[in-house]
């Protein structure tokens, strides 16, 4: 398991990707578009295990989604749909639960539903057998 997690906030920048098609499958990899469109991050995975350069970022999460590893609610997702989530961080000083709290204000979408899906992705997260190790994110290895 993980030792150290990503925001859970960063599960609404995974929908964002995901309800703007930002994402790209491909053989062994995925390209995760940001918000902004100013920047593509390159997700590799072999084998049905997943490796990302850093810590488990929007662009992993947004794979583990797409792979059905992790739930998603797509009537959720779409409500997040055109969020610049670059600038709204970059306005909330990188608060991330501000920042969120901030886009579910402005779009009208009701946080008590939006937390309880965020929670039970990130239970979810929490139970896939992921380890970091040295700024890199790979599967256990087997026995």
């Amino acid at each position: 398991m993980m030792k150290k997690f990503p925001p859970i906030e960063k599960i609404l920048e995974a929908y964002t990707a995901i309800a703007d098609n930002h994402v790209k499958l491909e053989n062994d990899q995925a390209l995760v578009t940001s918000s902004n469109e100013t920047k593509t991050y390159t997700v590799t995975f072999h084998d049905n295990a997943s490796y990302w350069q850093g810590y488990l970022g929007y662009p992993g999460i947004v794979v583990l989604m797409l792979q059905g590893k992790l739930p998603y609610d797509k009537e959720l997702a779409q409500q997040f749909a055109g969020v610049d989530w670059n600038k709204i961080n970059q306005e909330y000083k990188r608060n991330y639960a501000q920042a969120a709290d901030a886009v579910m204000t402005a779009k009208g979408i009701g946080k008590k539903k939006a937390e309880t899906e965020l929670h039970h992705v990130y239970d979810t997260l929490k139970q896939l057998p992921i380890n970091v190790k040295r700024g890199s994110l790979r599967p256990p290895k087997a026995n």
